[in-house]
């Protein structure tokens, strides 16, 4: 049997339309990670032991469901499916857990826990985020092991049901269960293409720290008529100290926010890689770094955002001076930027400007630390041709512009990382109407059933 046949093997189980079924008994579980009702949680640990325990079992996987050890988190699944000493060892990883699912807040016809077709587009929550993901790679591997009769290398695989509330607990199980979690190499799927019809290839993430700045002047609001100008305005205020972090355009002022890990290589690998163009919106060439490209911007720089800011009563503004105005804030950070000091270097630079009263609240659920590996990485190439071969155009990327648990893979279990990311920047994903496109799917099949078929053909950086 030949790489052809494989490939061919998991195209009609797509054609066929099995993997859409599948895919609607998957988004079917209500895993909202972010709910915290019990059932919710009950719903997560159904999910890895209805849908993914038998298939990975029929697949031969040593499977355990574990307890999470933060009680904030849900379950995970560790699976283990060994051929032969000697052979690569590959780590693959999927999260069953989505955001909420928003129902009511969906296009008519649309509902978030039912699989819907819509002009090539598979509608429901999760199928972007991460379920159809890695059942993507779970039936790639299928395809090589029904064309083949083996693999051709050993493999591991975790399932976890809290990445959309931070992995939390997952740094502490790959702590505990290391030797059971070593590879050479992870090769997984999260995050979008960055154009649909051509597959992209990352190998790390930014990372993403989460503040609240507020301000509190006086107690309670006061009539502006008789108390402005004596008053302080705290909405005053914090605007002023958001202006001082960033310039008109949104370049970074605080000089510790400023990495210095955009290094020539980085530079090569971003360059003519597209940003703009499909569903998103357009790109705003005057934003951001004025001395670097769209490209280099989002990937190789940090960048620094308003998520919402509030003071009085938006809804019914009243003519009074509030005693409040808060802001939450978000810098997404590349490697070469300090993580712990994202906050002091803030504290730091707004009191230099004199806001010394802008207090700075963090969030207790941070991000992920970001990652990267280098593009020339032997795993990386290899990866990377087989792509090609299927394919025949790859973008790669060093790291995602958005944040996910790569640092659990790279800081604790010391793995090279690849990600093939299976669906594309206009998924909606974390939204209402989420979604993935069926030309990609059918397209990221084939993709990984390449990737695995050559990794189980020799040849490898670990053989």
């Amino acid at each position: 049997m030949t790489r052809d046949a494989a490939i061919s093997h998991v195209t009609d189980y797509f054609d066929a339309g099995t993997f859409q079924s599948d895919l609607a008994s998957l988004v079917a579980f209500r895993t909202e990670s972010q709910n915290p009702a019990q059932e919710a949680r009950d719903e997560s640990l159904r999910y890895l032991k209805e849908a993914m325990l038998p298939r990975l079992e029929a697949l031969g996987f040593a499977c355990e469901i574990i307890d999470n050890p933060d009680p904030r988190g849900g379950p995970l699944l560790l699976g283990e499916r060994v051929e032969a000493e000697g052979l690569p060892m590959v780590l693959t990883y999927g999260h069953g857990d989505a955001v909420l699912g928003q129902e009511g807040m969906w296009r008519e016809g649309l509902k978030p826990w039912e699989i819907v077709e819509e002009d090539e587009r598979l509608y429901g929550r999760g199928t972007a985020d991460n379920k159809g993901q890695h059942l993507v790679n779970i039936a790639a591997l299928e395809a090589v092991l029904a064309t083949r009769g083996s693999l051709g290398f050993n493999t591991r695989i975790v399932i976890e049901m809290s990445e959309e509330v931070g992995s939390v607990g997952l740094p502490e199980v790959f702590e505990t269960y290391k030797e059971r979690l070593t590879a050479d190499v992870l090769i997984a799927s999260d995050g979008p293409r960055l154009q649909p019809e051509v597959p992209t290839m990352f190998m790390g993430s930014r990372g993403g720290t989460t503040f609240d700045l507020v301000v509190e002047t006086h107690e309670g609001a006061h009539h502006s008529g008789n108390w402005g100008g004596l008053l302080a305005d705290p909405a005053m205020i914090l605007a002023h100290a958001l202006a001082c972090i960033t310039d008109a355009r949104g370049q970074i002022k605080v000089p510790e926010w400023r990495p210095d890990s955009l290094t020539d290589s980085v530079r090569a690998a971003l360059r003519d890689l597209p940003v703009a163009g499909g569903e998103g919106p357009a790109v705003d060439p005057d934003w951001g770094e004025e001395s670097l490209t769209p490209a280099e911007r989002v990937f190789g720089w940090n960048s620094f955002a308003v998520l919402a800011m509030v003071s009085g009563v938006p809804e019914a503004p009243v003519n009074a001076i509030s005693g409040w105005a808060r802001a939450t804030c978000q810098l997404r950070y590349v490697v070469g930027t300090d993580p712990e000091e994202v906050i002091p270097a803030l504290r730091r630079h707004l009191d230099a400007h004199g806001f010394e009263r802008v207090q700075i609240r963090a969030h207790d659920r941070g991000f992920f630390a970001a990652t990267r590996l280098d593009p020339e990485h032997p795993w990386a190439q290899f990866v990377g041709a087989s792509i090609r071969k299927t394919a025949g155009e790859l973008h790669v990327l060093p790291n995602l512009a958005g944040s996910l648990p790569n640092d659990s893979f790279t800081d604790i279990l010391e793995v090279p990382t690849i990600w093939v990311p299976h669906s594309y920047r206009g998924c909606s994903q974390h939204a209402p109407n989420e979604h993935i496109l069926k030309p990609v799917s059918r397209d990221a099949l084939r993709v990984m059933a390449g990737v695995f078929w050559d990794v189980g053909a020799g040849g490898t950086p670990a053989s």
